[in-house]
Protein backbone atom coordinates (compact mmCIF):
# COMPACT_ATOMS: atom_id res chain seq x y z
CA UNK A 1 0.00 0.00 0.00
CA UNK A 2 1.20 3.48 -0.86
CA UNK A 3 0.66 6.14 1.80
CA UNK A 4 2.30 9.47 1.20
CA UNK A 5 1.56 13.14 1.64
CA UNK A 6 2.78 16.67 2.13
CA UNK A 7 2.00 19.77 4.21
CA UNK A 8 0.13 22.46 2.30
CA UNK A 9 -0.60 26.12 2.75
CA UNK A 10 0.37 28.69 5.39
CA UNK A 11 -0.97 26.47 8.19
CA UNK A 12 0.88 23.39 6.88
CA UNK A 13 -2.14 21.11 6.91
CA UNK A 14 -1.18 17.59 5.86
CA UNK A 15 -2.70 16.26 2.65
CA UNK A 16 -2.45 12.49 2.25
CA UNK A 17 -2.66 10.09 -0.70
CA UNK A 18 -3.45 6.38 -0.30
CA UNK A 19 -3.43 3.66 -2.94
CA UNK A 20 -3.90 -0.03 -2.23
CA UNK A 21 -3.69 -1.66 -5.61
CA UNK A 22 -2.25 -1.42 -9.11
CA UNK A 23 -5.31 0.13 -10.75
CA UNK A 24 -3.89 3.66 -10.66
CA UNK A 25 -6.71 4.81 -8.39
CA UNK A 26 -6.07 6.61 -5.12
CA UNK A 27 -7.80 8.22 -2.16
CA UNK A 28 -6.96 11.83 -1.26
CA UNK A 29 -7.46 13.00 2.32
CA UNK A 30 -7.70 16.71 3.24
CA UNK A 31 -6.66 18.65 0.13
CA UNK A 32 -6.34 22.00 1.88
CA UNK A 33 -4.94 25.41 1.06
CA UNK A 34 -2.65 25.52 -1.96
CA UNK A 35 -2.75 21.72 -2.22
CA UNK A 36 -4.04 21.35 -5.78
CA UNK A 37 -0.76 21.89 -7.65
CA UNK A 38 1.53 19.78 -5.42
CA UNK A 39 -1.15 17.08 -5.34
CA UNK A 40 -1.33 17.04 -9.12
CA UNK A 41 2.45 16.67 -9.29
CA UNK A 42 2.45 13.89 -6.71
CA UNK A 43 -0.26 11.94 -8.52
CA UNK A 44 1.59 12.33 -11.82
CA UNK A 45 4.80 11.08 -10.19
CA UNK A 46 3.08 7.88 -9.07
CA UNK A 47 0.80 7.51 -12.08
CA UNK A 48 -2.35 7.92 -9.98
CA UNK A 49 -5.78 9.47 -10.38
CA UNK A 50 -8.03 10.53 -7.50
CA UNK A 51 -11.22 8.47 -7.29
CA UNK A 52 -12.22 9.42 -3.73
CA UNK A 53 -11.66 12.47 -1.53
CA UNK A 54 -12.14 12.33 2.23
CA UNK A 55 -12.20 15.28 4.61
CA UNK A 56 -11.44 14.86 8.30
CA UNK A 57 -13.34 18.05 9.16
CA UNK A 58 -14.53 21.30 7.64
CA UNK A 59 -11.92 23.92 8.58
CA UNK A 60 -10.66 25.84 5.57
CA UNK A 61 -7.01 24.81 5.91
CA UNK A 62 -8.07 21.18 5.32
CA UNK A 63 -10.74 21.67 2.63
CA UNK A 64 -9.74 24.71 0.55
CA UNK A 65 -8.73 22.67 -2.53
CA UNK A 66 -11.41 19.99 -2.21
CA UNK A 67 -13.72 21.52 -4.81
CA UNK A 68 -10.85 21.95 -7.28
CA UNK A 69 -9.70 18.35 -6.80
CA UNK A 70 -13.16 16.77 -6.79
CA UNK A 71 -14.47 18.75 -9.73
CA UNK A 72 -11.24 18.19 -11.67
CA UNK A 73 -11.29 14.42 -11.21
CA UNK A 74 -15.08 14.05 -11.25
CA UNK A 75 -15.30 12.46 -7.81
CA UNK A 76 -17.33 13.01 -4.66
CA UNK A 77 -16.05 14.41 -1.40
CA UNK A 78 -16.95 12.54 1.78
CA UNK A 79 -17.30 14.62 4.95
CA UNK A 80 -19.27 14.23 8.15
CA UNK A 81 -22.69 15.82 7.86
CA UNK A 82 -22.00 17.88 10.96
CA UNK A 83 -19.35 19.91 9.12
CA UNK A 84 -20.98 20.28 5.69
CA UNK A 85 -22.16 23.82 6.46
CA UNK A 86 -18.53 24.93 6.87
CA UNK A 87 -17.98 24.41 3.14
CA UNK A 88 -20.53 27.09 2.28
CA UNK A 89 -19.92 29.32 5.31
CA UNK A 90 -16.32 28.78 6.43
CA UNK A 91 -16.29 31.89 8.61
CA UNK A 92 -18.95 30.33 10.84
CA UNK A 93 -16.33 27.86 12.09
CA UNK A 94 -13.84 30.56 13.07
CA UNK A 95 -13.71 32.81 16.10
CA UNK A 96 -13.79 36.58 15.67
CA UNK A 97 -10.14 36.66 16.68
CA UNK A 98 -9.20 34.10 14.03
CA UNK A 99 -11.24 35.91 11.40
CA UNK A 100 -9.25 39.06 12.13
CA UNK A 101 -6.04 37.15 11.34
CA UNK A 102 -7.35 35.60 8.11
CA UNK A 103 -5.58 37.96 5.68
CA UNK A 104 -2.18 36.66 6.78
CA UNK A 105 -3.31 33.07 6.17
CA UNK A 106 -5.06 33.68 2.86
CA UNK A 107 -2.44 35.88 1.20
CA UNK A 108 -3.02 38.44 -1.56
CA UNK A 109 -6.19 37.67 -3.47
CA UNK A 110 -6.96 34.71 -1.24
CA UNK A 111 -10.59 33.77 -0.82
CA UNK A 112 -12.80 31.32 1.04
CA UNK A 113 -15.50 31.40 -1.64
CA UNK A 114 -16.78 28.31 -3.46
CA UNK A 115 -15.26 25.67 -1.16
CA UNK A 116 -18.12 23.21 -1.60
CA UNK A 117 -17.57 20.57 -4.33
CA UNK A 118 -20.35 19.84 -6.79
CA UNK A 119 -20.61 16.25 -5.56
CA UNK A 120 -20.75 15.60 -1.83
CA UNK A 121 -21.54 12.56 0.31
CA UNK A 122 -22.31 13.26 3.97
CA UNK A 123 -21.12 10.70 6.51
CA UNK A 124 -22.44 10.01 10.00
CA UNK A 125 -19.64 7.79 11.33
CA UNK A 126 -19.66 4.01 11.36
CA UNK A 127 -19.48 3.67 7.59
CA UNK A 128 -17.08 1.27 5.90
CA UNK A 129 -15.57 2.70 2.74
CA UNK A 130 -13.78 0.73 0.06
CA UNK A 131 -11.91 2.74 -2.56
CA UNK A 132 -8.72 2.40 -4.61
CA UNK A 133 -7.96 -0.94 -2.96
CA UNK A 134 -8.09 0.65 0.50
CA UNK A 135 -10.47 -0.47 3.25
CA UNK A 136 -11.44 2.42 5.50
CA UNK A 137 -13.63 2.77 8.58
CA UNK A 138 -15.10 6.22 9.20
CA UNK A 139 -14.99 6.99 12.94
CA UNK A 140 -16.93 9.95 14.30
CA UNK A 141 -14.73 11.87 16.75
CA UNK A 142 -16.55 15.14 17.52
CA UNK A 143 -14.81 17.70 19.68
CA UNK A 144 -12.46 19.75 17.51
CA UNK A 145 -15.51 20.36 15.32
CA UNK A 146 -18.99 18.82 15.55
CA UNK A 147 -18.25 16.66 12.49
CA UNK A 148 -14.63 15.67 13.01
CA UNK A 149 -13.77 12.24 11.59
CA UNK A 150 -10.88 9.83 11.90
CA UNK A 151 -10.36 7.45 8.98
CA UNK A 152 -9.05 4.05 10.04
CA UNK A 153 -7.18 2.39 7.20
CA UNK A 154 -7.06 -1.35 7.65
CA UNK A 155 -3.64 -1.84 6.13
CA UNK A 156 -3.38 -5.58 6.83
CA UNK A 157 -6.81 -6.31 5.44
CA UNK A 158 -5.92 -4.45 2.25
CA UNK A 159 -2.84 -6.67 1.99
CA UNK A 160 -4.86 -9.82 2.61
CA UNK A 161 -3.33 -10.37 6.04
CA UNK A 162 -6.30 -10.19 8.38
CA UNK A 163 -8.15 -7.57 10.36
CA UNK A 164 -5.39 -5.10 11.18
CA UNK A 165 -3.16 -4.67 14.18
CA UNK A 166 -2.79 -8.39 14.69
CA UNK A 167 0.21 -10.66 14.78
CA UNK A 168 1.90 -10.88 11.44
CA UNK A 169 -0.11 -8.02 9.95
CA UNK A 170 0.76 -4.46 9.15
CA UNK A 171 -0.56 -1.92 11.67
CA UNK A 172 -3.69 0.06 11.04
CA UNK A 173 -3.24 3.67 10.00
CA UNK A 174 -5.36 6.45 11.49
CA UNK A 175 -5.87 9.74 9.68
CA UNK A 176 -6.91 11.81 12.67
CA UNK A 177 -7.19 15.30 11.23
CA UNK A 178 -7.07 17.83 14.05
CA UNK A 179 -8.33 15.46 16.74
CA UNK A 180 -5.07 13.82 17.86
CA UNK A 181 -1.48 14.95 17.27
CA UNK A 182 1.90 13.82 18.51
CA UNK A 183 1.93 14.95 22.12
CA UNK A 184 -1.24 17.01 22.06
CA UNK A 185 -4.86 17.18 20.89
CA UNK A 186 -6.89 19.51 18.70
CA UNK A 187 -7.98 22.93 19.85
CA UNK A 188 -11.53 23.23 21.13
CA UNK A 189 -11.89 27.00 21.43
CA UNK A 190 -13.36 27.56 17.96
CA UNK A 191 -17.13 27.52 17.31
CA UNK A 192 -18.51 24.01 17.77
CA UNK A 193 -15.46 22.80 19.71
CA UNK A 194 -15.75 20.97 23.03
CA UNK A 195 -13.00 19.72 25.33
CA UNK A 196 -15.23 17.08 27.03
CA UNK A 197 -16.35 15.78 23.63
CA UNK A 198 -12.88 15.54 22.10
CA UNK A 199 -11.54 13.68 25.14
CA UNK A 200 -14.51 11.33 25.10
CA UNK A 201 -14.06 10.73 21.37
CA UNK A 202 -10.36 9.96 21.72
CA UNK A 203 -10.92 7.66 24.68
CA UNK A 204 -13.78 5.74 23.05
CA UNK A 205 -12.73 5.63 19.41
CA UNK A 206 -8.93 5.89 19.34
CA UNK A 207 -7.51 4.57 22.60
CA UNK A 208 -9.52 1.40 22.04
CA UNK A 209 -7.25 0.61 19.08
CA UNK A 210 -3.95 -1.30 19.16
CA UNK A 211 -0.81 0.43 20.41
CA UNK A 212 0.94 -0.08 17.07
CA UNK A 213 -1.74 1.79 15.11
CA UNK A 214 0.03 4.60 13.25
CA UNK A 215 -1.40 8.10 13.68
CA UNK A 216 -1.10 10.46 10.71
CA UNK A 217 -2.37 13.78 12.03
CA UNK A 218 -3.62 16.87 10.26
CA UNK A 219 -0.49 18.83 11.19
CA UNK A 220 3.01 17.73 12.13
CA UNK A 221 4.63 14.31 12.17
CA UNK A 222 3.29 10.84 12.75
CA UNK A 223 3.00 9.00 16.04
CA UNK A 224 1.31 5.85 17.36
CA UNK A 225 -1.60 5.16 19.65
CA UNK A 226 0.76 3.53 22.14
CA UNK A 227 3.02 6.58 22.27
CA UNK A 228 0.05 8.88 22.84
CA UNK A 229 -1.55 6.56 25.38
CA UNK A 230 1.56 6.72 27.56
CA UNK A 231 3.06 10.10 26.73
CA UNK A 232 0.32 12.54 25.76
CA UNK A 233 -0.39 14.75 28.79
CA UNK A 234 -3.97 15.43 27.67
CA UNK A 235 -4.79 11.72 27.73
CA UNK A 236 -3.31 10.81 31.11
CA UNK A 237 -6.69 10.44 32.81
CA UNK A 238 -8.46 8.63 29.99
CA UNK A 239 -9.30 4.95 30.02
CA UNK A 240 -9.35 3.12 26.69
CA UNK A 241 -12.89 2.48 25.46
CA UNK A 242 -12.46 -1.23 24.96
Amino acid sequence: MLITGFPAGPLAANCYVLAGGDTGDCVVVDPGQQAADPLRALLAEHGLRATAVLLTHGHFDHVASAATVCDGYGTDVDICGGDVAMLTDPLSALSKEFQAMLPQFLGPGGSLDNLRPARLTPLAGGEHLSAAGVEIDALAVPGHTPGSMTYRVRASAASGEGDGGGAGGQPDVLLTGDTLFAGTIGRTDLPGGSMPRILESIGRQLLSLPDDAVVLPGHGGQTTIGAERTGNPFLAELSPGR
